[in-house]
């Protein structure tokens, strides 16, 4: 208990997988931000971008296990437990889930030539045109590839997948009409849709989105289809517990802010409150969600 009430006593650092700028990217500085104010030191934020945050997951699980390193940890080490063969880790195993932060929603947009402006329509226009709708993603296993995986698998269409190096390269692609479709994480393609720069169809999460309140879920035409965007905090295993319980504590503490409250809802994200063993078990049944889309479409991480 006193080491937790001395914690932290110098900067901590958080290793995002991805480059500056992104969805994950945001999540980890807005949390950081926040716990620097609370606890009185610097929480700084470490890009390692590569092998779709393989690189920063490896290093943080290998990082001394006291609470001076942590991950932010995403849907995509849920997708990579099954999408990579031989990982230098178990993700699940080598990690303390310490708090989710925010649940994202992808939105279903298509490119405002595209002759439909529903999810049947959409269906039926893919349907009658088998092989000829691209849909664009930021990579090989990101979550903007996999909601379309899961909605080829639950609806029979036939769709070809064009992975670029990053969403923002697929939207402007989207734009230009180069692809047809796109699931992109909600914030990066907000903007494009209340400009109508693209026309989004409908939500990938369950529920409706507070910050496009109109737009219907994907799952109101395809019943059990979800797909969510989540992204919280993860320490190295044996990271004691006192320390995890102070983080969780100060991290849920953001969520009852009424200034953090607005820029989640503007984000267009819902916050991710609970224990840390509510986010163990979001962890364990992503992957194993994700680990059957997987197999089923034969992903693998070349494309």
């Amino acid at each position: 208990m006193a080491w937790a009430q001395s914690y932290p006593s110098r900067p901590v650092r958080i290793v995002v997988g991805y480059a500056p700028g992104g969805t994950t990217d945001f999540s980890a500085r807005l949390i950081g931000q926040w716990l620097s104010e609370r606890l009185g030191q610097p929480f700084i934020i470490d890009n390692r971008p590569g092998a779709g945050s393989n690189v920063a997951t490896e290093g943080a699980v290998r990082a001394p296990a006291d609470g001076y390193t942590l991950l932010l940890a995403s849907i995509s080490n849920a997708i990579n437990a099954t999408l990579y063969d031989k990982l230098n880790f178990n993700f699940i195993r080598d990690i303390a889930p310490v708090a989710g932060i925010i649940r994202v929603p992808n939105v279903m947009e298509v490119n405002p030539a595209v002759p439909a402006k529903t999810v049947p329509e959409f269906i039926a226009y893919a349907k009658a045109n088998p092989g000829k709708v691209n849909f664009a993603s930021g990579g090989v296993g990101s979550s903007t590839h996999v909601s379309g995986e899961l909605f080829k698998l639950m609806t029979g269409v036939n769709m070809v997948h064009i992975p670029y190096r990053g969403t923002a390269p697929a939207v402007t692609d989207l734009i230009a009409g180069q692809v047809q479709i796109m699931f992109d994480n909600l914030p990066g393609s907000i903007q494009y849709v209340r400009a109508g720069t693209t026309r989004a169809l409908a939500v990938t999460t369950t529920e409706r989105s507070d910050a496009l309140p109109d737009l219907p879920t994907v799952a109101d035409f395809v019943p059990g289809y979800e797909v969510s965007a989540w992204f919280g905090l993860c320490a190295p295993k044996n990271t004691p517990r006192e320390v995890i319980a102070r983080l969780n504590e100060e991290i849920n503490a953001a969520f009852v802010d009424a200034k953090m409250k607005t820029r989640l809802t503007d984000f267009g994200g819902m916050a991710l409150a609970g224990l840390p063993a509510d986010f163990g078990k979001l962890i364990s049944d992503e992957t194993e969600k994700w680990g059957k889309v997987v197999r089923a479409a034969n992903i693998s991480p070349t494309g």
